[in-house]
């Protein structure tokens, strides 16, 4: 019968990037950050390393640790200077034999993609925002408003402002060009879905559990346009979509609300391929709850939304960190065979 492994029994390697073309002050928010989540695992019995990366050279940084002895807690963004590469980083722990947490290399890599993922949700009866891709300024055909524009391969609201809220064709055209001309890429189109937004994460692999989700309250807005979150909401202090978005957690929705919120999230997670822990993105309107975004590596910070919830949720940091952890055990070739989670 297999038993619960205690935190002392699975030694922890805190993987984090810190690319060398940062500012000083990044560089040590980051540093600060992983040692936060070093300390709190550490303080519930991992024993736990710190290891930075500051090139692509994965490999050499971990040439001295056996993979049959540590678990990874990959919590890299990307390889330093290298743009949307963070599938890249589990690839190379792939090759290199270690069981890490979080999703594989081909959920990440898929996850990166909105319109990959929005055909795959679409696909699988997921709600969705009605979407459409671009890769010219001219949207002769679409006439849903108010809609939203995005940058088709950015995560964590990179592009996106109170203008990319859009209310016309000519509005429409205008930040198409913008966002090709800024960032190089194709131009996601999206239904705006003018309604509640909720941060949602779920855990787990076998048997998901959705933590409390919790809910932006953006009514210190008027204005439609404001009414989203943007990059200035989630890294521009002072600024009034940082300041004046409540968050409401756990958020206040009755129990049929939250059941169907909890299915089309473990719909998504599965559908998308996330492993251990992501958070969703989802907009409610008229009855309906659209998912946004799958972030299967998502921000798990002490004061991210994540950890938030996992609190209300009765766990600590620590314990949380620790939770991740054995749900990545349980694929090691070792201790997968002694844990019961």
């Amino acid at each position: 019968m297999p038993s619960d492994l205690k935190p002392a029994n699975i030694p922890v390697i805190l993987l984090y990037n810190v690319d060398p073309d940062w500012k000083q002050e990044e560089k040590e928010e980051v540093i600060s950050l992983s040692k936060q989540l070093g300390n709190a695992l550490i303080d519930v019995g991992h024993p736990t390393v710190l290891v930075s990366i500051e090139d692509d050279d994965i490999a050499s940084r971990l040439t001295s640790f056996d993979p049959l002895k540590y678990i990874v807690f990959n919590w890299c963004e990307s390889l330093p200077g290298a743009n949307h590469s963070e599938w890249l980083v589990a690839k190379k722990l792939e090759m290199l034999g270690f069981t890490f947490t979080g999703a594989n290399s081909e959920a990440l890599a898929l996850a990166q993609d909105k319109y990959r993922v929005k055909i795959i949700l679409h696909e699988a009866g997921v709600p969705t925002p009605a979407w459409k891709t671009f890769n010219h300024p001219e949207p002769n055909d679409w006439n849903k408003f108010p809609a939203i524009v995005k940058p088709v391969n950015e995560h964590c609201s990179e592009g996106i402002t109170p203008d990319s809220v859009v209310m016309t064709p000519k509005e429409l055209e205008k930040m198409i060009t913008i966002i090709i001309d800024q960032y190089k890429q194709p131009v996601l189109v999206e239904d705006f879905i003018d309604g509640r937004e909720f941060h949602v994460t779920v855990w787990g692999n076998d048997r998901l559990e959705m933590l409390p989700p919790a809910e932006m309250d953006f009514s210190f807005f008027k204005n439609v346009k404001d009414r989203l979150c943007t990059y200035e909401s989630k890294f521009v202090a002072g600024t009034d979509h940082y300041e004046k978005i409540a968050t409401l957690l756990p958020a206040p929705l009755n129990d049929r609300e939250m059941k169907v919120l909890e299915k089309v999230c473990k719909d998504a997670y599965r559908v998308i391929g996330c492993r251990d822990y992501a958070r969703l993105d989802v907009r409610y309107r008229d009855d309906i709850f659209y998912v946004l975004d799958v972030n299967p590596n998502a921000d798990i910070s002490f004061d991210a939304s994540m950890a938030c919830a996992a609190e209300i949720a009765g766990f600590s940091y620590g314990q949380m960190g620790s939770h991740i952890v054995k749900l990545a055990a349980k694929r090691h070739p070792i201790w997968g065979k002694k844990l019961k989670i």
